[in-house]
């Protein structure tokens, strides 16, 4: 057994060595919307085909414990988005995450300080200053500053060197009648809705995925790049070319073991836009026909990204590229009766898939899997130790280098996780306490309410990975609930877990305290 750690351990030093002897690698990082681990075949098992995503695990090493720490937003990519690109913490973001302040330094002007050329393509959700100044160009831009919630029909825009983006520089792009992309200019009479299809317009993938394949086609700058590719996909809506959707009739799709038809209580955010996708109570065949489609998204976004890993190998650039490929979010299509994210259980919420990939991976360590704790804001200085890079010092996430070394198994002992002031969850070891409550709140059309319920749930994630059966009201289970409650309460005030909606500034602790 010691030899064989010798063996991967020079086998990781030789990746080290060979980076710095080289120029310093380029860097690509593919970040996918609502993608739940599982909606990898490789690392969940599922139904859903995704060859060309399987082929980065095969050859890189996955991080099979990788989550969102949480959101104060229901638009939980945005906390995420912020989380990665800073390597900060749920709370140390400015407010919910759409701002990112100038003493936040980004991954891209940590990278281009390093003398990187930065360049992105597609998503982005955080103020388009700390766009700006994160990279030396782009295309495609898209989610801002306009969007049509329809993936044929995606708003984009040039980039913009000063920040200056405005919906009326937006256009779209359709097929004209020779069957030609076209472009032209986004008006006040496109409405929002998914009413696109592949007869319409290119998808946002293949536009994306065309927009990161010439880049890199065409790069011949000396520099090393950092490339930030965001797809807003497999967020919903979830439409893909009808080849896709044919891979998965719905009457042939497994539901998984944490189907319901209805969530059992009010978990606080119970009504809002993603749960509004279909009604309740979630037959089966609702379930099927959502992850039948997530599934299709799925595996035609899976097609995009072996395009761009392709371009790379083409242009002789993989050998020298690390790849880091990461999910934002994870989503529940059906799982307790959920379809969105706004929880923190684990596939429903905040388990992503995490893959370091690429060319200068060795042999020794191609498809290894690490089952060592970890959250999306871990990446920035797992990198930055990786390429030997000094980590901005407003980051906080852990270098998982020590791991990927084997010089220790693991970083973090548990992990923490919070949605809005209704939901905390604390993990440590083989269990996961998740608590609720009730608590003031306000909504667009009914303003000031209360909503929520006070109630503890206990999985053994180990056994029960879907979290499908509650302990906490078990006898047994009396100790372990109230030693894992003092040890939450402990974590939420190093953290310095208190409100960071500015909607709503409504304390977690301060109902939990109260009802206890």
């Amino acid at each position: 057994m010691k030899n064989l750690i010798a063996f991967c351990l020079l086998g990781l030093m030789t990746f080290q060595l060979q980076a710095q002897r080289k120029k310093k690698p380029n860097v690509l990082v593919i970040y996918t919307d609502d993608h739940r681990y599982t909606g990898v075949h490789a690392l969940g098992g599922q139904a859903v085909l995704t060859p060309n995503l399987d082929d980065l695990a095969h050859n890189g090493i996955t991080f099979t414990k990788a989550y969102l720490m949480g959101a104060f937003s229901g638009a939980t990519c945005v906390p995420s988005r912020a989380m990665l690109l800073t390597g900060r913490n749920l709370f140390q973001l400015k407010g919910r995450g759409f701002d990112i302040p100038d003493t936040h330094t980004t991954m891209g002007e940590m990278f281009m300080k390093e003398g990187y050329y930065a360049y992105h393509v597609g998503k982005w959700h955080q103020d388009m200053k700390s766009l700006a100044r994160s990279f030396n160009d782009g295309a495609k831009v898209s989610g801002k500053p306009a969007y049509l919630t329809d993936q044929f029909r995606m708003p984009y825009h040039d980039w913009e060197p000063n920040g200056n983006y405005k919906r009326e520089h937006c256009y779209l792009l359709e097929y004209n009648d020779k069957g030609e992309v076209v472009s032209r200019p986004l008006t006040k009479d496109d409405k929002r809705g998914p009413t696109g299809t592949e007869k319409t317009g290119p998808h946002v993938s293949e536009v994306l995925a065309d927009a990161s394949v010439k880049f890199i086609s065409e790069y011949k700058q000396k520099k090393p790049f950092f490339h930030y590719l965001a797809f807003p996909t497999p967020h919903d809506p979830r439409q893909a070319p009808k080849k896709y959707k044919d891979m998965y009739p719905e009457a042939d799709i497994a539901l998984p073991p944490s189907y319901m038809p209805q969530h059992p209580f009010d978990n606080g955010h119970i009504v809002l836009r993603d749960e509004l996708l279909a009604e309740w109570p979630r037959t089966n065949e609702i379930a099927k026909q959502h992850l039948s489609d997530y599934y299709a998204i799925i595996s035609h976004l899976d097609a995009q990204i072996g395009r761009v890993i392709k371009a790379l190998k083409d242009s002789g650039q993989y050998e020298n590229t690390i790849i880091v490929m990461a999910g934002d979010s994870g989503l529940a299509v059906g799982n307790h009766g959920l379809l969105g994210k706004q929880n923190i259980y684990d596939e429903d919420g905040i388990h992503i898939p995490f893959i370091l990939s690429g060319g200068l991976v060795e042999e020794a360590n191609k498809g290894r899997r690490e089952d060592a704790f970890c959250y999306n804001y871990d990446i920035l200085p797992t990198l930055c130790d990786m390429i030997g890079i000094k980590t901005p010092e407003s980051a906080s996430g852990k270098s998982l280098l020590p791991i990927i070394n084997y010089e220790k198994e693991g970083v973090r002992d548990y992990t923490y996780h919070a949605y809005r002031q209704h939901q905390r969850a604390y993990r440590k070891g083989d269990y996961k306490l998740i608590e609720y409550v009730r608590a003031p709140d306000k909504d667009r059309k009914r303003g000031d309410i209360v909503s929520g319920s006070r109630v503890t749930q206990l999985f053994n994630v180990t056994k029960d990975p879907w979290e499908t059966f509650n302990l906490a009201d078990f006898p047994e289970y009396a100790e372990r609930v109230a030693q894992m409650r003092n040890e939450m309460r402990q974590k939420a005030i190093e953290l310095k877990d208190k409100s960071h909606d500015e909607l709503v500034k409504v304390d977690f602790w301060e109902y939990y305290n109260t009802s206890n």
